[in-house]
């Protein structure tokens, strides 16, 4: 049985760590390295992700923060963005990283998610999903290049078909970022992650969209997923890691809106130290 896991995510440009809304207006929120420090203070035990905005423009990950963040925190993290071969990908692990995640890369080249997994491992491989609600036709669909507004395309994939197709291919964990709701903190897409739960059966973790205590139990509860990111509510204190920790391991007692016994007992967290 797996834990759930809670996900601190640094999005990074240019060596700072920057937060949009709806992968929009970017501010700078700091220096990669403090950040990625914090965690350790924090003492996070789950994996973490280094999402760097290089893919919408061609260039593969800076590999320089990618050893200096190894060397500052003691979580297994997971690199984003840029890597688009075997070579990419075995330098990225090579300098610290424990997993790597592609998205508009699979999108153009399918193989090469499977190229990646025979090669690395499906638990190493991890397919990002930019997925967009169309109010008008009432349908999700997958989005490339979202790290550039100038590149950002609607592609032929409803967001259903590419969950299934990706674990296909040798998925061994899909990131479902909610586009829609990224950065405006009033929850994650339920609706979204429970229709794309029925069809995922790898591990399945839920972005975009947390503002508060009650939108992660609600993403474990409603949705049973594995693992819920966040990033901005971190990076600025909104929520606490600990208190998030002892907030979700003190549900589940005979509330009937909490979570079950067995979501209770998946939620493995450590006793908050902060």
């Amino acid at each position: 049985m797996l834990a759930k896991r809670i996900i601190p995510c640094l999005d990074v440009r240019d060596g700072q760590v920057v937060k949009g809304v709806q992968f929009r207006n970017h501010e700078i929120i700091g220096d990669i390295v403090p950040l990625a420090k914090t965690l350790r203070r924090r003492r996070c035990r789950r994996t973490g992700v280094l999402r760097y905005t290089a893919s919408s423009d061609g260039r593969v990950v800076d590999k320089s923060w990618v050893s200096r963040v190894a060397e500052v925190i003691d979580i297994p993290f997971c690199v984003a963005g840029g890597i688009k071969s075997l070579e990419d990908a075995a330098k990225i692990l090579s300098f610290g990283a424990d997993k790597i995640s592609i998205n508009s890369p699979a999108l153009a080249d399918p193989t090469l998610i499977t190229r990646l997994a025979d090669r690395f491992g499906v638990q190493c491989i991890v397919v990002g999903i930019d997925t967009w609600y169309d109010a008008e036709t009432g349908k999700y669909h997958v989005n490339q290049y979202t790290g550039d507004e100038t590149r950002t395309r609607v592609t032929q994939w409803e967001t259903l078909d590419w969950v299934q197709e990706v674990q296909k291919r040798g998925a061994g964990e899909i990131v479902l970022n909610m586009m829609n709701q990224d950065g405006v903190r009033n929850g994650y897409d339920s609706s979204s992650l429970k229709k794309v739960r029925e069809v995922c059966h790898v591990p399945l973790i839920a972005s975009g969209g947390a503002g508060t205590m009650e939108h992660f139990l609600e993403a474990f509860r409603d949705a049973d997923v594995d693992g819920a990111l966040a990033a901005s509510v971190f990076h600025k204190q909104i929520i606490n890691i600990g208190e998030l920790k002892a907030y979700l391991a003190n549900t589940g007692r005979g509330d009937q809106d909490m979570l079950t016994e067995q979501q209770r007992r998946e939620l493995d967290w450590e006793k908050p130290t902060d």
